[in-house]
C-alpha cells in the first residue's frame, strides 16, 4: 500500500550532549576513563538522518518541521518538580542530570528536550489531521524510560506520552495505544499510564535487561488502568521469529481488542543483533516485518494512523540499516541499500524459534484477554 509518510529531524537532535563518560560518567577513582563517544551519542541517530537523505527514500518523505513543547504539554505526563529541575540545571555551565545519576546532558538541554517532545507531537498533529497517513519522528533525545518524577535512562523526557496526552487533550482522542519495541522496558510510559484505561501500553523487551527490576508479565495496571499494561518480556537471544511470533500472538490481538484511535512506536533498534546495550538478534528484516504487521492491524483498526517515535539503539553500524528498512516497509519505496550485514547474521540463528521462547510467548498472549475493550 502507498502512504504519504512524514518524516521529521531536527539538526538540534544531533547536539545533544552525552558528556565524557562511556556509559556512566567517567571517574578515575573507579577506573571509568573519559571517551570521546558516550554509549548514547547522538551520532548514531544523525548518521540514521545522513543515510535517508543520501538514499532515494528522501523524494518520498515529506518533511516535517518540530516545534518546541511547551512546558504545559509536559506537565500532562510529568511532575512539575521533575521539570524544573532540568530546566534549572540546563542553565548549568555543564548541564545536569535527569534523575538517576546516568543521565547527563548538556548546557540548554532543557531546550533540546523540549524540541524532542515537541517534534513527537508535531508528528502526532500531522497524522491525526490528515496531513500524513503516518509518520516517523526521529527525535533525540529518547523518552520512554522518562517517569513521572524523573528521568533516567538516557531519557529527560517521556516524548511519546507526550504526544499521547497531547493527542488527547488537544486532538480530541479517547483511545491512543503506545507499543513499544525498544529492547529495554519502557517503564516511564508504563508508570505514566499506570491507572488509565484509555491509553494501552505494550512493552516488548529483553527480559531483566534495563531497568532489571520491572516489565514482568505480572505488571499489567492497577485499578481502572488493569490490563491496560502489558509487558512481553521475551529471552535473551531471540530474534526475528520471536520477535515476529510476539507481535502476532499477542500485540496485534491486543490492538485488536483495545481500538485505539491512534498508534505511537516507541521505536528503539537495540533489539538489533549488532547492539551493545542488550542480547537480542533482531535484524532490518525482523524491524520490516514488524512494521508490517504494525501496520496492517492500523488499517484495521484506525485507519492506518501510526506515529513512530525513536526511542534508542546504540550501532552506530546497524541502526541506520534498520531505521531505512522502517521507512522502506512505510513508504513501500526502495532505498537500494539492503543489508550490508544480512547474508552474515542469516546464518547466526537469527530466525531460530526455539520451545522456551515460544513458551514464553503463549504466556504473554494470556493477557490479551484482561486488555480493557471500548
Amino acid at each position: 500500500m502507498a502512504r504519504n509518510v512524514g518524516y521529521l529531524w531536527d539538526a538540534l537532535y544531533g547536539w545533544v550532549d552525552t558528556g565524557s563518560g562511556g556509559f556512566t560518567p567517567a571517574d578515575p577513582a573507579v577506573g571509568l576513563q573519559p571517551i570521546g563517544h558516550h554509549v548514547a551519542h547522538p551520532d548514531t541517530k544523525r548518521r540514521f538522518h545522513e543515510a535517508v537523505q543520501v538514499s532515494p527514500l528522501r523524494t518520498h518523505l515529506p518533511t516535517l518541521e518540530a516545534r518546541p513543547a511547551e512546558e504545559a504539554d509536559l506537565l500532562r505526563v510529568h511532575d512539575a518538580k521533575h521539570v524544573e529541575s532540568i530546566k534549572t540545571q540546563s542553565d548549568n555551565p555543564k548541564g545536569g542530570d535527569a534523575g538517576d545519576g546516568a543521565t547527563p546532558f548538556g548546557k540548554g538541554g532543557y531546550d533540546i528536550g523540549l524540541l524532542a517532545a515537541g517534534g513527537a507531537i508535531a508528528a502526532t498533529e500531522a497524522v491525526v489531521d490528515g496531513t500524513v497517513d503516518t509518520a516517523y519522528a526521529l527525535i533525540n533525545p529518547p523518552g520512554h524510560h522518562a517517569e513521572r518524577a524523573r528521568g533516567m535512562g538516557f531519557c529527560l523526557f517521556n516524548n511519546a506520552s507526550v504526544a499521547a496526552a497531547y493527542a488527547k487533550e488537544k486532538l480530541g482522542l479517547n483511545r491512543v495505544a503506545i507499543v513499544d519495541w525498544d529492547v529495554h522496558h519502557g517503564n516511564g510510559t508504563q508508570d505514566i499510564w499506570w491507572e488509565d484505561p484509555s491509553v494501552l501500553t505494550i512493552s516488548l523487551h529483553q527480559n531483566k535487561c534495563y531497568p532489571p527490576e520491572s516489565g514482568f508479565r505480572e505488571d499489567n495496571g492497577e485499578g481502572a488502568g488493569e490490563g491496560a499494561a502489558l509487558n512481553i518480556p521475551l529471552p535473551p537471544g531471540s530474534g526475528n521469529a520471536v520477535y515476529e511470533l510476539a507481535m502476532a500472538d499477542v500485540v496485534v490481538p491486543a490492538l485488536r481488542a483495545f481500538e485505539p484511535e491512534l498508534i505511537i512506536v516507541a521505536s528503539g533498534f537495540d533489539a538489533s543483533v549488532m547492539d551493545p546495550l542488550a542480547r537480542q538478534m533482531v535484524t532490518q528484516s525482523g524491524f520490516k516485518t514488524l512494521t508490517a504487521q504494525i501496520m496492517a492491524i492500523a488499517d484495521e483498526v484506525c485507519g492506518g494512523k501510526v506515529v513512530f517515535v525513536q526511542e534508542g539503539g546504540y550501532s552506530p553500524y546497524y541502526l541506520p540499516i534498520c531505521g531505512i528498512g522502517v521507512l522502506e516497509t512505510l513508504t513501500g519505496k526502495d532505498s537500494g541499500f539492503g543489508d550490508p550485514f544480512g547474508v552474515l547474521f542469516s546464518t547466526q540463528g537469527v530466525d531460530d524459534l526455539f520451545d522456551h521462547q515460544r513458551e514464553e510467548v503463549a504466556e504473554a498472549a494470556k493477557l490479551v484477554a484482561k486488555v480493557p475493550t471500548p
